[in-house]
């Protein structure tokens, strides 16, 4: 049973892990987003001041609220106009597909810190200097580390799902004909009613899960594998 000094470890932990949410991969999951809108030609999200890691001009309220009391929440939606874009579907697709490869990129360099604090507390004392509780420097810096690089990995898997309002609807989007566009805008309501109703089953009815999950462990797997290297510059 954990003591009452371990609990609160863990809750300062699980704050700190969602605040950091906030503060650095909201930023650069909506950046990303809205710097390929600018790059297709479309600076609706630049005069917006949207291309910029300052989390608080991504702040939506009740998302940051949500994230912090449940670890689930969302930023202000990044406004972008397709017809300003020099090749509309393709901007689409790839202003969509910016946030989640932003954050597998985020994860990949996650880790790489990762597997060098890890190798460097191996090879040092680092890992002797004790904040309280004994829990050592190290263990709270790869601990972050590791929550930092798992979060960009759900981020990224999550938003590729092609249900809306996800990113992976609007990728799916830009290759469906302009019929699919006016259907959806018909029932853009009633799909994300639904979907919402998805994610709340998903909570009681675990089998929903299982293809997120799968994703999710086969790229967590492939970005560990893509930094595997590195303990072995220190000679471990």
């Amino acid at each position: 049973m954990l003591d009452s000094d371990s609990m609160l470890t863990s809750f300062a932990l699980l704050a700190v892990v969602r605040l950091a949410v906030f503060l650095l991969i909201i930023p650069i999951h909506e950046s990303a987003h809205s710097l390929m809108a600018h790059w297709f030609g479309d600076d609706t999200a630049k005069d917006a001041g949207r291309i910029t890691l300052n989390p608080f001009a991504h702040l939506d309220i009740a998302g940051f609220v949500l994230m912090l009391l449940l670890g689930v929440g969302w930023a202000k939606p990044v406004p972008v106009n397709p017809s300003k874009f020099k090749k509309r579907r393709l901007g689409m697709a790839m202003v969509s597909l910016a946030g989640p490869l932003s954050n597998l990129i985020a994860a990949f360099i996650g880790a790489a810190i990762f597997m060098m604090i890890a190798s460097t507390a191996a090879l040092t004392d680092i890992d002797k200097f004790e904040i309280g509780n004994g829990t050592s420097l190290a263990e709270i810096g790869v601990l972050l580390v590791y929550y930092y690089v798992s979060i960009n990995v759900s981020l990224a898997v999550f938003n590729l799902i092609p249900l809306p309002p996800l990113d992976g609807f609007n990728i799916l989007r830009s290759f469906m004909p302009a019929k699919f566009d006016v259907w959806v805008f018909k029932n853009y309501r009633t799909l994300n009613t639904a979907f919402i109703i998805l994610l709340i089953l998903s909570t009681r009815i675990t089998e929903l899960q299982l293809p997120y999950l799968y994703a999710r462990g086969f790229m967590e797997t492939l970005i560990w594998l893509s930094v595997s290297w590195i303990p072995r510059l220190f000679g471990l």
